[in-house]
């Protein structure tokens, strides 16, 4: 039979998945789960009753984000000009790994067996793929474009420091610009 939570218990869980989510992105994933605890305004036992482990609570409250980022890639699938899908999951990539850079890096370096998410993986980097290879037969994007070059811009962007989160999201959007620019076929759209 199910567990059913108390209303408070749903709440401390929610906090804290909250606090994870602040703390980690602010301090990346070697903050340590007290001041995780301290955030959320709970103490110790209570985080650790919900989340015994750290992997634990980074995949409880990454997965959400992680499904989003594969959400991008399939909604530039959906989209008819190669160009415009290409652009855009490039654009929103970078702004989503630009607000939240505990995400990431962090989720194959630090928790390697946290989620189980090869398969979205493999099914995201079949898909951006595809992406490349419909600008490309479009004649959008240099002949010699690949995937890993989509990649490689990708991790350029997770990489960007700056001084405050606003920052690092102006700086990602210039540097998308300037990458698509780069992979452009023609000297504008």
């Amino acid at each position: 039979m199910p567990r059913i939570r108390r209303s408070d218990a749903r709440d401390n869980r929610e906090r804290l998945l909250d606090a994870a989510r602040a703390v980690f992105a602010a301090e990346g994933l070697a903050a340590p789960m007290r001041e995780i605890a301290r955030h959320a305004g709970v103490g110790p036992a209570t985080l650790y009753r919900h989340f015994p482990t750290k992997e634990q609570l980074f995949a409880e409250a990454f997965g959400d984000r992680l499904r989003a980022c594969y959400a991008v890639v399939d909604d530039g699938l959906a989209d008819a000009d190669p160009w415009r899908a290409l652009r855009t999951v490039i654009e929103r990539l970078g702004e989503l790994y630009a607000r939240d850079r505990a995400m990431t890096a962090a989720l194959m370096a630090a928790f390697p067996g946290a989620l189980d998410f090869t398969a979205d993986r493999e099914r995201a980097l079949k898909s951006l793929a595809e992406l490349v290879h419909r600008a490309r037969d479009a004649g959008r994007v240099r002949p010699d474009t690949t995937l890993d070059d989509i990649v490689l811009v990708l991790m350029a962007a997770g990489g960007i420091q700056a001084s405050s989160p606003a920052a690092r999201v102006a700086a990602v959007r210039r540097f998308t610009t300037i990458a698509i620019n780069g992979l452009r076929s023609t000297p504008r759209d």
